[in-house]
């Protein structure tokens, strides 16, 4: 077996036919390929649901079987378990796997293999001394097809053969000075199934963070950072495409999750990291959260008001300036992400979280429960003065419950889920009551701005009224969740 670690570009044709000739490559032959694919599965797919690939490729007169894991991948970078031996096509041959478990899955399977896609495409390929390293540069361009549906391939691998994986990150930021280079997430063989599938795109939500009580504290960290990126990376697409609202929701969620990592594991990481990359996402976050409010506005807020008030004409002008304003604000998302420093960031973050060194000599588990029980403390102190509190403070309470609910989440590994589930619940709840509350204090902001501070009765007499209703509500959550024991051992 081998791991590869490999970087994923997406790059312009016009940008492909420039690659050969920059100064880094002019003067390395590089080797052509054609390079013809075919994918497997069963038919219920049960490789794509564990992540596994399994090809037959015709490489010149050769035939090779490859199996690889398909591990996430952020930034554009991924690193993956494979496998590949010399194969006769169509003949399932996995003794070269040699890790027993998975080899016998896949044997098990053997007579229910199917094709599922296949990937044609042209390669170059350079062998770049880089720094210490020696770096596989290849550029692929071609089509994935599958059953008659076809969509094209250009991108940039770049895979370590020896050396440190800060070359890698080195040889793209020269790449990057004269080259539009974009991290890619998705392989080839994603894509492929996407393509089999047929699946539209959809928003993506965050998954269980697989952290463990053998990493350190910065380990941990760079596998939630990582995947914050890749909840933020998937949801992108939908961003510059107009996609519903949910992609805005979502990318929104994983900033504030990935900025909330960053706060929390600040004690683990090194000062120069934190003060680099602490506000670096601020101005994208903002016009995620601009954009948000007004779509909460107009499909949560909106509807029962003008169910209420059904003959108000205030309700048609809030309707159109909201709608206005939600579209200014997501050109704002979209001009953002097409600035050129969009991609440099997303690879400078990548680079950063994986060549961070360890600082902070404490077992993880430790770690954790010092983090819970501090922004429990906060919490708990704040709700209970909630009698006491103005809405300013109102809204510090609900984002320390926020900040307590995504360190739960990140450690969620580490603590026994009988204890950790029924407090997680009333936190959630919890949660939903002071966000309502939230959207209604947002929401009178919102309407003097689009009714550039004209007066609507009825309008603000529904809200007040609603506002005045949740905040009574609220002190019988809050002594349901501070009844909870925090689940911090």
């Amino acid at each position: 077996m081998s791991t590869e670690i490999e970087l994923k570009l997406q790059l312009s044709p016009k940008a492909a036919r420039k690659l050969a000739d920059h100064p880094l490559l002019a003067s390395i032959q590089p080797q052509k390929q054609h390079l013809l694919n075919t994918y497997f599965d069963t038919p219920a797919l049960e490789l794509h649901a564990r992540r596994v690939a399994l090809r037959f490729r015709k490489k010149g007169w050769q035939w090779l079987c490859t199996v690889k894991s398909a591990e996430p991948a952020s930034g554009g970078l991924a690193m993956r378990s494979e496998w590949e031996a010399p194969a006769t096509p169509g003949t399932f041959d996995f003794s070269h796997v040699d890790a027993t478990d998975f080899r016998d899955y896949l044997e098990q399977r053997v007579d229910r293999f199917e094709p599922i896609f296949t990937t044609d495409f042209r390669r170059q390929v350079w062998n770049v001394p880089f720094g210490g390293s020696l770096i596989e540069l290849a550029i692929d361009r071609g089509q994935i097809e599958s059953c008659g549906r076809r969509t094209p391939i250009c991108e940039i691998e770049l895979e370590l053969l020896s050396g440190a994986i800060e070359d890698i990150f080195n040889l793209t930021r020269q790449l990057q000075k004269d080259l539009d280079l974009f991290p890619a997430i998705a392989s080839k063989a994603e894509r492929g199934y996407a393509l089999f599938l047929k699946e539209p795109l959809r928003p993506f939500k965050s998954k269980p963070v697989p952290i463990s009580e053998q990493q350190t504290p910065v380990e941990a960290f760079r596998t939630i950072a990582l995947g914050c990126l890749e909840h933020f990376q998937r949801n992108e697409k939908g961003l510059l495409t107009g996609g519903d609202s949910e992609f805005i929701h979502q990318a929104r969620v994983a900033l504030r999750r990935l900025r909330s990592a960053i706060k929390l594991f600040a004690p683990a990481l090194p000062p120069e990291f934190v003060a680099a990359y602490g506000q670096t996402w601020k101005t994208l976050a903002g016009a995620l959260g601009d954009t948000r409010n007004w779509d909460v506005f107009l499909e949560e807020t909106l509807p029962p008001i003008a169910e209420a008030f059904p003959e108000s004409r205030d309700i048609k002008r809030l309707r159109k300036a909201g709608q206005r304003r939600a579209q200014s604000a997501r050109k704002s998302v979209v001009g953002i992400l097409a600035v050129k420093e969009y991609p440099r960031l997303l690879l400078e973050f990548t680079a950063a979280v994986y060549t961070l060194g360890d600082t902070l000599p404490m077992p993880i588990v430790d770690f954790a429960r010092q983090q819970i029980n501090s922004h429990a403390k906060k919490a708990r102190r704040l709700a209970s003065r909630n009698a006491e509190l103005s809405p300013e403070e109102r809204h510090k309470m609900r984002i320390a419950f926020k900040k307590l609910r995504y360190t739960l989440d990140f450690f969620a590994p580490l603590k026994p889920q009988r204890k950790l589930r029924p407090y997680v619940a009333t936190l959630s709840q919890l949660q939903d009551e002071l966000g309502l509350i939230n959207d209604h204090v947002t929401a009178e902001t919102l309407i003097a701005e689009a009714l550039k501070g004209r007066p609507s009765g009825p309008v603000h007499g529904w809200i007040s009224g609603r506002h005045a209703l949740l905040v009574s509500e609220l002190p019988e959550a809050l002594q349901t969740w501070l009844a909870h024991r925090t689940p911090s051992g």
